[in-house]
């Protein structure tokens, strides 16, 4: 085997990493907050609390093991797909098969289950309030699976955009904030729609 080939994956690990701390964190800000919020009420009548970084790791943990994923992914698209670099854009069919999968997840019942859950966190803490630290951490982990099968199939516009392009990660990053703030499921449809209609042009293109 290519020794290159640990380093390389550990690289992109961290990198997808990297780019999900900035992307999802923003969003999960109001999780946290609220965590927060009724640990200072338990914290006033005198009910021991765990800290809220416990709930955060156990959180990225999520993100870490599907970063670990999505590296493979990248791997695995650089060495069937006709892609230049392994930072490029995927051309033609398989960009528009990448935004066919994120844009009709949007549409799907499991975005629509697991964008309820993200929306409405105090009702998950609330009810699932524990001192006990590992409890605590499973809170984060459960916040985080709700939180991937929300966004993952986003994270697929990165392949047809270039998986190393900021400017696509910060976009996505914002319109994540916006989907879990608004009520309603225009945002979802919205970008649905228009993820379908980037990838008929694509698919079309490539014919």
């Amino acid at each position: 085997l290519d020794a290159s080939i640990g380093p390389r994956t550990l690289a992109l690990i961290l990198m997808w990493f990297l780019m999900a701390i900035g992307a999802m964190l923003p969003s999960a800000a109001p999780m946290i907050r609220t965590y927060c919020e009724i640990a200072d009420t338990a914290r006033i009548k005198g009910e021991p609390v765990v800290h809220p970084l416990v709930l955060v790791a156990g959180y990225l943990s999520v993100w870490l093991a599907a970063s670990m994923l999505f590296a493979a992914v990248t791997l695995a698209v650089h060495a069937f797909a006709a892609t230049g670099g392994i930072f490029d854009p995927l051309l033609g069919a398989a960009g528009g098969l990448a935004l066919l999968v994120a844009g009709l997840y949007q549409f799907s019942g499991l975005k629509e289950a697991c964008l309820k859950k993200c929306r409405n966190p105090f009702s998950i803490l609330f009810s699932n309030w524990s001192a006990r630290t590992v409890r605590v951490f499973q809170l984060g982990v459960a916040q985080g699976i709700w939180c991937l099968g929300c966004c993952w199939a986003l994270m697929l516009v990165m392949f047809a955009v270039g998986v190393m392009n900021v400017f696509w990660m910060a976009l996505i990053g914002v319109f994540t904030l916006i989907e879990k703030q608004t009520a309603g499921s225009l945002p979802t449809r919205l970008a649905g729609a228009i993820l379908l209609v980037w990838a008929a042009a694509l698919l079309v293109v490539s014919l």
